[in-house]
């Protein structure tokens, strides 16, 4: 396994309670894991522990068997690179600054980026379809446009593995569906290992190759798409009724809350 986490706990201090309550998982290399729960269920926090941005309380989590709290910030960014929900930006970068941020964790202090990088950052901006945007200013892009070139920064970063933040929350249906067009593919080519956090079950079955069901800060199951999106287990996690069926058209299961379970 890539990354593993086991028995992993974690409380914020003004909750006092824990957000994450001994969360196992485990995250094969070249998967699409997709974190499914409510609101408040720990997944962000679930993303950032993965990232090693916050120390867990109890447990441990590992990449490549070696324990990521031995990993200094530049060698765990030269491996995982987080996409965040919102990116917003102070200053008036443009979208190949943007991308071309993704290289720090391989530059030397106060060294400036080279030839080499500029041109990992361009092939970035390519696998994304966002060099026609490389001159643009970053606050003048699209929702979409913005997502891309984030994702092409992750991608500029060389990392193993792609932690996604409901990568497309806030955007329009035609978004939503590039979002996931563009994730697919640089999984297909690229090899690309990605976590990906999300509310909609329908992209996550469209995407992921698994799902870590979370409720609660605990892990209700981790499991192949049809094994984890059944009836039982959305009224487990969401407390709804659902119909779950196979769209031929679509090839991959379809959601359809249709009410509270009672």
């Amino acid at each position: 396994m890539l990354i593993e986490a086991a028995d992993v706990s974690f409380a914020y201090e003004r909750h006092g309670r824990n957000v994450l309550d001994r969360v196992s998982l485990s995250i094969a290399r070249g998967s699409i894991v997709g974190l499914l729960g409510p609101n408040g269920s720990g997944k962000t926090t679930l993303l950032r522990a993965l990232s090693g941005t916050i120390v867990p309380d109890a447990g441990r989590i590992t990449l490549d068997g070696r324990p990521i709290s031995t990993l200094s910030r530049r060698e765990l960014a030269r491996r995982i690179a987080v996409v965040p929900q919102e990116t917003h930006s102070a200053f008036d970068f443009s979208a190949l600054d943007i991308v071309l941020m993704g290289r720090y964790p391989h530059l030397g202090a106060f060294e400036l980026e080279g030839a080499d990088d500029l041109a990992i950052a361009r092939r970035a901006m390519a696998a994304t379809a966002t060099e026609t945007l490389e001159d643009r200013r970053f606050a003048t892009l699209s929702g979409g446009e913005k997502q891309r070139i984030v994702i092409a920064s992750a991608l500029a970063q060389a990392s193993d593995v792609l932690l996604l933040d409901e990568p497309t929350a806030s955007l329009d249906i035609a978004y939503q569906l590039e979002i996931a067009m563009l994730l697919t593919r640089l999984n297909r080519d690229r090899g690309t290992t990605m976590v990906v956090s999300t509310h909609d079950l329908n992209l996550a079955a469209a995407l992921c190759t698994e799902l870590v069901l979370l409720r609660n800060g605990r892990v209700l199951t981790q499991d192949t798409i049809g094994a984890a999106l059944t009836p039982a287990n959305i009224r487990a996690l969401y407390g709804i009724d659902a119909d779950v069926t196979m769209h031929a058209r679509a090839g991959h299961i379809t959601v359809v809350p249709v009410g509270r379970a009672r």
